[in-house]
């Protein structure tokens, strides 16, 4: 049987790079087997739902380069759903969950329970007091059927809970955790179907993965205290439990869980900072995943081929930003000049004010300018700044070209820059001699010839190659920077 994967965030409004790793874990496993990557929307709880959040998480995930074979996807601008196994829209399945509360309710392994607000948090402040755990005394268990369901047509609030056994050992295996067993002692009896008639959480993710022939269930740890209670769904309701993966948490450098307060922890942040989505995917997966390999740098392909959930680790990872911005330099640096104005073509019209139309109709221009300045660059975005020493009338000049900029050599080599370009034109091949012109005229050579012209030129004391200086910053402005 073939392996089928899902990742089912909820539309919230933007996708945590938490969020992201659990779904690529998911799309290398599914990937690696031959199976099928599903994407489901967990929108249940309608309070946290945010207007376009599926679109904004499907643009998300496309820009990372993972798709889902199903669930939701946008075909010629619309919201559409693929596959066979639908809705994979929460919300759209609320008969299915019905269905299967009230087959519980029958066998006797869930009840109604009338219980109000005041009541649930009564008994929470009596056992905290105590200092036992907080949950349902089990108050409405022992009504009758069919004196529970004359309350319910007469109109009477309720919810429905699981029936747990007392004093039930709930075993389970986890790919990276290993054998698990938690008491029923310890457990509540869950909320399956709230007050406004929506399944909780815990019946729908149920229902969901068994009717969608989920195979596996990849998720992150947080997830690991729920999943007695889905054990003992799934055997109530008599059917095959998947296996299960729990990840490692995606930690800061303090060790603790990512958080917006301490920065960015959407994936839309970091794409709007300039990160490239196969640096941020490399990176992601390697918080928590060690290959069975020693190279840092790997492509989609290659990650589907080493991955292995064995080689998971129980313990969180750490999200080092410098890591991520020195992968994201080897990108940036690796990226064929053609693709990486693509790249650029958004941070440049922002940062510079460079129209996207100027770019393509001087594309082979702007692909030098990508050449010259992707050494040493973290981000698209700072990228995009350093075009400005080629783009703008005026520069500013940073302190350590001050030296050079009082150079006694300044006024010769200013002078013979000047001759030098009356009657030419600085194309790539004169660009490539014009500075061995510039030593045999001026007689000025090394250092003394170089710095001063760079700085003067640039503003800064390091740089690009002087050929593509020249060449992209050609006859006008290296004049108007000679007179400034």
């Amino acid at each position: 049987m073939s392996v089928r994967l899902r990742f089912a965030p909820s539309p919230t409004g933007w996708l945590h790079i938490g969020g992201l790793r659990t779904a690529l874990f998911n799309y290398l496993y599914a990937k690696k087997m031959g199976g099928e990557f599903i994407l489901r929307i967990e929108d249940t709880d309608r309070t946290r739902y945010v207007e376009g959040a599926i679109e904004n998480l499907l643009d998300a995930l496309k820009w990372s380069g993972i798709e889902n074979d199903e669930g939701p996807k946008i075909i010629d601008g619309e919201l559409k759903e693929v596959g066979d196994y639908g809705p994979y829209i929460q919300s759209n399945r609320l008969p299915l969950y019905k269905k299967y509360v009230d087959e519980l309710i029958e066998k006797g392994a869930a009840y109604y329970c009338f219980c109000d607000k005041e009541r649930l948090d009564s008994i929470r402040a009596q056992r905290e007091a105590k200092g036992l755990i907080p949950r349902y005394d089990g108050f409405c268990r022992s009504i009758p059927l069919e004196e529970a369901k004359k309350r319910v047509e007469a109109g009477e609030p309720y919810v429905v809970r699981l029936k747990l056994n007392k004093h039930e050992d709930v075993k389970f295996h986890d790919l990276v955790r290993g054998d698990i067993t938690i008491n029923t002692d310890d457990m509540d009896d869950q909320v399956l179907l709230k007050s406004d008639g929506f399944p909780t959480y815990h019946m729908a993710v149920v229902v969901d993965d068994h009717l969608m022939g989920v195979t596996h269930i990849v998720r992150g740890e947080e997830w690991l205290p729920s999943t007695p209670k889905h054990v003992l769904l799934y055997k109530a309701l008599g059917w095959e439990t998947p296996t299960y993966v729990h990840l490692p948490t995606v930690l800061n450098k303090s060790r603790k869980k990512l958080s917006k307060r301490e920065g960015d922890v959407a994936v839309g942040d970091f794409r709007k900072a300039g990160y490239l989505p196969d640096a941020l995917i490399n990176f992601l997966a390697l918080i928590g995943w060690s290959p069975d390999t020693t190279e840092e740098i790997m492509n989609m392909d290659t990650m589907i081929k080493e991955f292995s959930f064995e080689r998971v680790s129980k313990t969180g990872g750490i999200f080092d930003l410098d890591k991520l911005n020195w992968m994201n330099a080897h990108y940036i640096r690796n990226k064929e000049n053609s693709e990486l104005l693509d790249l650029a073509i958004p941070f440049m019209e922002e940062e510079i004010g460079l129209a996207k139309e100027e770019i393509l109709a001087n594309r082979e221009y702007y692909e030098i300018m990508m050449e010259a300045v992707k050494e040493d660059c973290d981000t698209l975005r700072v990228l995009a700044n350093k075009c400005k020493m080629f783009t703008e009338d005026e520069i500013t000049y940073d302190e350590d070209t001050k030296e050079w900029l009082e150079s006694e050599d300044l006024p010769k080599l200013k002078d013979g820059i000047k001759e030098l370009l009356q009657d030419r034109e600085m194309d790539l091949e004169y660009a490539g001699e014009f500075m061995k012109l510039l030593k045999e005229k001026t007689g000025v050579k090394g250092k003394a010839l170089f710095m001063p012209v760079r700085s003067l030129l640039t503003g800064k004391a390091k740089g690009p190659d002087f050929v593509h200086v020249l060449y992209l910053l050609g006859k006008d402005k290296i004049e108007k920077r000679i007179e400034a």
